[in-house]
């Protein structure tokens, strides 16, 4: 069976005149079809180079990274340029990759009509919101249609009631669009609210020290607000801080 990422044994040191940092030792983990796979671990042990690892901007130092689709990154700031509008930011991944033609185009109006920026496509990033400026980036790295979305703490800029409101909006986004997603964040709610297994890793170098299948009882169609409000959720958040355990 093929999954759409698989780590089997994965390492990564980083070198300095001096010695050589251990950063990853020996992950394995598979990202499974249609799934939301989150990774939390504490601060500094790793989780970013993972997501560094998958989109190939580093290299293992040891074991096997398998990958079936095309990766878009979801960076934690936005990075929209101010002196490009709305639009123009969108396509600048089309403009890189000599990508732009009339579907491309289409598809990229479909998405700012379905999730509420259709007017704002001529405006400026500093016009728009927090939570504006981050269903925008998310729409860019669709834009070039990747199969698996790699997202780093994508939230963490905003206040609390923003980041409330965009985590639904792009959780809304991924599953409307049919994509398989990781999600790295520091956030235990986040996670438990967003998705399907958690992956927890020790302090660096980071191994895997648990995986939680996120199991929710919610009334409807489930969301990050109301996944929230699952019987089960304080009950996996103690589980997940007590693994977590930051003062181990």
């Amino acid at each position: 069976m093929s999954y759409p990422i698989e780590l089997r044994n994965v390492s990564k040191s980083f070198y300095t005149m001096d010695q050589e940092l251990l950063v990853l030792d020996d992950l394995s983990f598979k990202l499974n079809k249609g799934e939301i796979l989150g990774i939390l671990g504490p601060s500094g042990c790793g989780k970013s180079t993972i997501l560094n690892l998958l989109s190939s901007l580093i290299s293992p130092t040891s074991g096997k990274i398998n990958i079936n689709g095309d990766i878009g990154y979801m960076f934690q700031k936005d990075h929209l340029l101010e002196w490009r509008n709305i639009i123009d930011n969108i396509t600048i991944g089309l403009e890189i990759q000599k990508k732009i033609n009339q579907e491309s185009l289409l598809e990229i109006d479909l998405l700012l009509k379905k999730y509420g920026l259709w007017n704002f496509k001529h405006h400026y990033p500093h016009q728009l919101s927090g939570g504006m400026r981050q269903r925008v980036a998310l729409i860019r790295t669709l834009a070039t249609s990747p199969d698996i979305l790699l997202l780093d703490e994508p939230f963490s800029s905003l206040d609390y009631q923003t980041r409330l409101q965009v985590s639904d909006d792009v959780y809304k986004i991924i599953r409307e669009e049919g994509k398989e997603a990781i999600l790295v964040t520091h956030d235990i709610s986040e996670a438990i609210s967003m998705v399907d297994r958690a992956i927890i890793l020790t302090h660096r170098p980071a191994k895997v020290k648990s995986i939680h299948n996120i199991n929710l009882t919610v009334q409807g169609e489930k969301s990050p607000l109301s996944a929230r409000k699952a019987p089960e959720f304080k009950d996996y958040f103690n589980i997940l801080w007590k693994e977590l355990d930051y003062n181990e």
